[in-house]
C-alpha cells in the first residue's frame, strides 16, 4: 500500500522527469537567454533575504518570549504566530495600500503635518520584506519550542563556567538550536519559492511567475515544464544540503533530564524594550495589514454583493473541507502501511509520498494537468468504442483534479504531526490488545485511532487552513464554474480593485485565525 500511495503522490514529479525528455517549446532559447537569469538571480535572492530576516524575527522574538516577562506576554505568544493566518499575496495587497499614493500611511501623517514621500515597495527587496514578516513564524514556532524545553540545562552547564546571558545565547544556545532553525527556515524557503501573488503583483520575476507566462502567456506548456523541472532541482538540493548538514553535526539531548526554562523579570527600560521588539514582528505580520484591509472593508461594505461572495465561501469552505478529509485519510492508509511492513525498501521509498509539500504549487499543477487530460482522452475513447456512449472529461478541469493536487501539496502537512503523535503512544496498550487476541487492524482502529484523535484534529485543521490560502494551485486547475476565495482576491487585485479584494481576504483570514491559534496551544502543551 505504501508503494501504491507512493507512486500516487509522486505522478506530477514523474511526469515533469519523463517530460524533460521531449525537449523544450520554441521561445526557450530566448528564455534561456534572457529571462533565465533573472528568474534565478531573483528567486535565489528573494530565498537569502527571507531567510536572513525569517531567522532575525524568528529567533528573536521566541528567544525574548521564552525568557523575559513583559508587557503583553501571554497575548504576544500567540499573536505572533497569527501572520501564517494571512496569505503572502494578501499581505502584499494590503502594504502596497498603506505605502501608495494618497494610501494610508501618507493620509496619516498628513494630518500630523508629516511629509516622508512616497515609499515604493513594488521592489524586489519589498518583496522580501513582505514574505519575511509573513512568514516568519515557521522560524518562530520551531525555535520556541526548542528554547523552552532545551534551553535551562544548556544556560546551568555555561553559569557554572561563569558566563553571562549574552555567553550563553550567542555561544551555546544558538549554536544548539540550529537544527531548528534550520527545518523553520526550510520551510520558509519552500513558501518563498511557491509564492506566486505576491511576486505578480509587485512586478518580480521569479520562477513561478515564468512557469504562469510560459504556460498561459507564449502557450507553451514544454517550456513551463522545464522551468518547473529547474525549479524541483532546487527544491531537493536545498533538502538535500539540509540533510546533509544536520548529519553531520549531531545534537543530543537527556530528554529524561529536560527542565522548562526559567523567565527573568525585566524592569524599566528594558522591559519597554523587550516588549517593543516582540511586538514589532507581529504588528508588521499581522496588526498592520488587517487594520489596512478592516479599513477597506469598512469603506466598500455597501458596494458588496453578498449573495456571490457567500457561495464563493461556501465552495472554498466545502473544497478545503474535503480536501483536508482525503489528505488525513492518505495519511492514515500510509501509516498503516509502513507501520505492518517489514521491508525497510518500501518504507524508504515511501518517505517520498510525503515530499510534496516541498514542491511548489504550480509544479504540481503542471504535473497533474497533462497526465489527468491524456487519461481523460484514453477513457472517452475506450468508453466510446466498448460502449457507444459519449462522457465528459473526468479529471480535467474537475473538482477531482483540484482535489488530488491538494493532496499531493499538502500530505506532508497532515502526515507529520499524526506520526509524531503515533510515536508517543505507548508499545504497551498495543502489546496488550494483541495479547487478548485482536488483529494488527482491530488493534488499528479500537485502539490506535481513538489515541490519535487529537493528533488527526490537527492534522485536519492545518491542511484546511494551507488548502484555503493556496493559490497558484488553485488558479491554474480549478473548474471554470468553481471559485475560492483566495482565487476571488487574486483577481480582484490583478484588475485594480484592490479595496474589492478587502472582503475575501478578511474571509480567508477569519478561516485561518482559529487554526492558527490551535497551532499555538499545541506548542504550548507540548
Amino acid at each position: 500500500m505504501a508503494l501504491v500511495i507512493t507512486v500516487f503522490i509522486g505522478i506530477p514529479a514523474l511526469y515533469i522527469f519523463i517530460k524533460l525528455f521531449n525537449g523544450p517549446g520554441e521561445s526557450w532559447t530566448q528564455i534561456a537567454e534572457y529571462l533565465l537569469p533573472k528568474y534565478v538571480k531573483n528567486s535565489l535572492y528573494l530565498a537569502l533575504i527571507c531567510s536572513l530576516l525569517t531567522a532575525l524575527f524568528g529567533v528573536a522574538s521566541a528567544w525574548l518570549s521564552v525568557r523575559y516577562e513583559f508587557y503583553g506576554r501571554r497575548i504576544l505568544e500567540w499573536l505572533l504566530i497569527l501572520p501564517l493566518a494571512i496569505p503572502s499575496y494578501i499581505t502584499a495587497y494590503a502594504y502596497a495600500g498603506i505605502f501608495d499614493y494618497g494610501g494610508s500611511l501618507n493620509v496619516l501623517l498628513s494630518r500630523i503635518s508629516l511629509d516622508v514621500g512616497r515609499i515604493d515597495l513594488m521592489s524586489i527587496n519589498g518583496l522580501a520584506l513582505i514574505l519575511s514578516i509573513s512568514l516568519y513564524p515557521y522560524v518562530y514556532v520551531a525555535c520556541r519550542t526548542f528554547f523552552l524545553h532545551r534551553s535551562q540545562n544548556l544556560i546551568d552547564a555555561s553559569r557554572v563556567l561563569g558566563k553571562g546571558e549574552a555567553q550563553h545565547f550567542f555561544k551555546l544556545i544558538l549554536p544548539m538550536a540550529r537544527p531548528a532553525i534550520v527545518g523553520g527556515i526550510i520551510l520558509v524557503l519552500m513558501e518563498v519559492l511557491n509564492d506566486y501573488g505576491a511576486a505578480k503583483y509587485y512586478g518580480v520575476n521569479t520562477f513561478t511567475t515564468g512557469i504562469f507566462k510560459s504556460w498561459f502567456g507564449y502557450r507553451e506548456l514544454e517550456t513551463a515544464i522545464y522551468l518547473a523541472a529547474l525549479l524541483l532541482v532546487i527544491i531537493f538540493a536545498l533538502i538535500v544540503i539540509e540533510q546533509r548538514q544536520r548529519g553531520a553535526r549531531k545534537f543530543a539531548a537527556d530528554s529524561g533530564s529536560e527542565r522548562r526554562l526559567e523567565r527573568l523579570k525585566s524592569s524599566g527600560m528594558q522591559r519597554v524594550g523587550i516588549t517593543f521588539l516582540v511586538v514589532l514582528p507581529a504588528f508588521l505580520g499581522f496588526i498592520a495589514p488587517l487594520a489596512q484591509l478592516l479599513y477597506w472593508a469598512i469603506i466598500s461594505y455597501v458596494e458588496i454583493d453578498w449573495g456571490p461572495l457567500l457561495q464563493v465561501v461556501f465552495q472554498s469552505l466545502g473544497i478545503a473541507a474535503f480536501a483536508s478529509f482525503c489528505c488525513v485519510l492518505m495519511a492514515m492508509l500510509l501509516l498503516m502501511a509502513k507501520e505492518w511492513n517489514r521491508l525497510n525498501w518500501v518504507n524508504q521509498i515511501a518517505k517520498i509520498g510525503i515530499l510534496g509539500y516541498a514542491i511548489p504549487g504550480a509544479v504540481i499543477a503542471v504535473g497533474i494537468y497533462m497526465p489527468g487530460l491524456y487519461f481523460d482522452k484514453w477513457l472517452i475513447d475506450f468508453i466510446g468504442r466498448t460502449f457507444s456512449v459519449k462522457m465528459n472529461l473526468l479529471l480535467t478541469g474537475t473538482v477531482i483534479a483540484l482535489i488530488y493536487a491538494y493532496v499531493v501539496r499538502f500530505l506532508a502537512v497532515a502526515f507529520n504531526p499524526i506520526v509524531a503523535s503515533r510515536e508517543k503512544v505507548q508499545f504497551g496498550l498495543l502489546q496488550a490488545s494483541q495479547s487478548l487476541g485482536k488483529g494488527a487492524f482491530f488493534t488499528f482502529l479500537k485502539v490506535e485511532i481513538p489515541l490519535l484523535k487529537p493528533a488527526l484534529l490537527g492534522a485536519f485543521i492545518l491542511v484546511f487552513i494551507d488548502v484555503m490560502k493556496e493559490l497558484p494551485l488553485t488558479l491554474i486547475l480549478k473548474p471554470y464554474d468553481v471559485q475560492t476565495l483566495a482565487v476571488e482576491a487574486y483577481q480582484f487585485a490583478s484588475d485594480e480593485r484592490i479595496i474589492e479584494a478587502a472582503m475575501p481576504s478578511l474571509l480567508i483570514i477569519a478561516t485561518g485565525v482559529l487554526p492558527v491559534i490551535f497551532l499555538n496551544r499545541l506548542v504550548r502543551k507540548s
